[in-house]
């Protein structure tokens, strides 16, 4: 199989809402980057990464300049020799993991095209839907009410909440949703704002209302994350810690934490992720697949992964919700929280760019 064409297209896209999370300025837009494969007998296939919806150290501008470097390289790479295509562009681009996400992602798109089935089925096909969370952000107690009601009414039964700005507030906003929705799994997600002992209290106030408490502490003190976790009540997720399989290693070779967090997009796409994966259950520790705000492909790609393992016990992939004018078009199903495959080849999308 030749690849013949490969476009490179950025496109900046808006929320309806300014997103709030602890450590970051309001969210307003998202810098997407679309890459897409063309080949000789006529497949088509699409990746996709985000490159300013989290803490990365390289400018959109330089995330589509790499890009660009990549695609002059793809043609005379073997699409079908996956490992070893993807090796060469990771020579090219290293250590930019947003980069080798789009690449990745349409790199397996293309496989499973040519393989003429669903890609979750060639990935594993464990299973064909997964119950997903979906992201309260940080907001008063009365607005965090609020929006958690309007997402139960949309069928959502499992509610993560946004905080790590003010840890006796985010004990207040939870147990005001636990009382408005009591029958509703809440988890809370501090993305590292909380010092260890603001965490411990947090934990121990919420024992009786969180599922999980997500990157409680900084990202770098391994140390703080490792007490929590063996003092705190409340299972504990590394999130921003988690970078790629060699800290997923270390992660869980310590026992620092009761589980994972993998978004494609921070770890460099699915075959890192799939090592994560494999890596946290050797340990028997779960994992949890999530997101960024980033457009429905990449969401698919996500859910293709949290569908094929049994390790993965979580799904967080509600990043597309908000997000106006997305190119590309789920292909799964969203029923009452659940997401539901489709049985059609590659990662499930339809995409209008270019």
């Amino acid at each position: 199989m030749q690849i013949t064409k490969v476009e490179v297209l950025p496109i900046e896209l808006k929320l309806r809402h300014p997103v709030q999370m602890a450590g970051l300025p309001p969210i307003r837009q998202a810098t997407a980057i679309f890459v897409r494969l063309e080949t000789r007998s006529g497949l088509s296939a699409w990746g996709c990464t985000v490159t300013d919806t989290f803490r990365t150290d390289e400018t959109p501008e330089e995330a589509i300049r790499d890009c660009r470097a990549c695609a002059a390289l793809a043609p005379d790479l073997n699409p079908l020799n996956i490992e070893h295509a993807l090796d060469e562009l990771y020579r090219k681009v290293s250590p930019s993991t947003g980069v080798m996400c789009a690449f990745d992602l349409a790199f397996h798109d293309l496989l499973s095209l040519a393989a003429d089935m669903p890609l979750y089925r060639l990935l594993g096909g464990y299973r064909n839907r997964i119950q997903t969370s979906v992201t309260i952000p940080v907001s008063p107690v009365d607005e965090t009410v609020d929006a958690g009601q309007r997402r139960a009414s949309q069928g959502f039964r499992i509610l993560k909440v946004k905080g790590g700005m003010d840890p006796e507030e985010d004990v207040r906003r939870l147990r005001a949703l636990h009382a408005a929705l009591p029958h509703h799994t809440l988890r809370l997600d501090a993305d590292g704002g909380y010092t260890a002992q603001q965490a411990l209290d947090v934990a121990r106030a919420l024992k009786d209302v969180l599922e999980m408490l997500e990157q409680p502490t900084p990202p770098e003190d391994l140390a703080a994350l490792r007490q929590i976790k063996e003092l705190s009540p409340v299972r504990i997720l590394a999130d921003q810690s988690l970078t790629d399989p060699l800290s997923a290693l270390h992660l869980a070779s310590n026992r620092i934490v009761d589980g994972l967090s993998i978004k494609l997009a921070a770890c460099g796409g699915l075959r890192p992720a799939r090592l994560i994966d494999s890596i946290a259950r050797a340990a028997k520790m779960t994992t949890m697949i999530s997101c960024f705000i980033e457009p429905a492909l990449l969401v698919s790609a996500g859910l293709s992964l949290a569908l094929s393992s049994p390790n993965v016990a979580y799904g967080d992939l509600d990043g597309y919700l908000d997000l106006v004018d997305d190119p590309s078009q789920a292909g799964f199903r969203l029923e009452d929280g659940w997401l539901v495959a489709q049985e059609v080849p590659g990662l499930g999308y339809a995409v209008q760019a270019g």
